[in-house]
C-alpha cells in the first residue's frame, strides 16, 4: 500500500498535486480541509466547531480531526493507497496515525512536502480566494496567521517523518506540470 503524508503550508499547492497523484498512483485522497468543509456546508456539529476555529485560522483539536479521519479511511476496502492532504498538522497527530495505521497493518510510505517561498504562497492563496470563494484565503490578516500558525505548530512534523527516513522535499516553484514531475520522481525512486 502506498500511504503518503502531502505537507506544506497553506498554498502551496497540496490539492492541485494530490489531483495528479490521484490519476497516476489510484490513491485515494483524504483532505481533512475538504472534510471538514463538507461538514462544514452540510452544518454538522462537527462543522460548526471546524468553522469557529477555521475562521480564527487555528487548528481544529486533535481529537476531532484524527476520530474524523479514522471514520473515513475505514470506508474503504482493499484500497491501493492513500494520500493524507492537509494531515498530519502536528506530532501528536503524526504519532496518532501512525497508530492507527499499524493497527490496520500499514503505515506512511513517504512525506512529499511542498516548499515555497513565503510571497509566493501568499499571492497564490489571494489568486484563489478569487475562484474558490474561501473567505480565509481572501483576508490577509488570516492568511499571515495561518502562514505563522504552520510556521509554528505544523512545520515541526517535518522532523517526526526524517527521523523515519521518509521525508522528501520537494521544490514546490515553477511550473505545476514540474512540481508535478518531481513529485512522481519522488515516489518512483522509493
Amino acid at each position: 500500500m502506498l500511504n503518503i503524508v502531502l505537507f506544506g503550508p497553506p498554498g502551496a499547492g497540496k490539492g492541485t498535486q494530490s489531483e495528479r497523484l490521484i490519476e497516476k498512483y489510484n490513491l485515494v485522497h483524504l483532505s481533512t480541509g475538504d472534510i471538514f468543509r463538507a461538514n462544514i456546508k452540510g452544518e454538522t456539529e462537527l462543522g460548526k466547531l471546524a468553522k469557529s476555529y477555521m475562521d480564527k485560522g487555528q487548528l481544529v483539536p486533535d481529537s476531532v480531526t484524527i476520530d474524523l479521519l479514522r471514520s473515513e479511511v475505514e470506508k474503504y476496502k482493499d484500497p491501493k493507497g492513500f494520500i493524507f492532504d492537509g494531515f498530519p498538522r502536528t506530532n501528536t497527530q503524526a504519532n496518532a496515525l501512525d497508530s492507527f495505521l499499524s493497527s490496520i497493518n500499514t503505515s506512511i510510505t513517504m512525506m512529499l512536502s511542498l516548499d515555497v517561498d513565503e510571497e509566493e504562497l501568499k499571492s497564490r492563496l489571494l489568486k484563489r480566494a478569487e475562484t474558490s470563494g474561501r473567505a480565509d484565503d481572501a483576508n490577509p490578516e488570516i492568511i499571515e496567521n495561518r502562514i505563522a500558525v504552520y510556521k509554528k505548530e505544523t512545520a515541526p512534523v517535518k522532523s517526526f517523518y526524517a527521523e523515519q527516513n521518509k521525508f522528501h522535499g520537494i521544490d514546490g516553484m515553477g511550473s505545476v506540470d514540474d512540481i508535478t514531475q518531481r513529485l512522481f520522481d519522488s515516489i518512483d525512486a522509493n
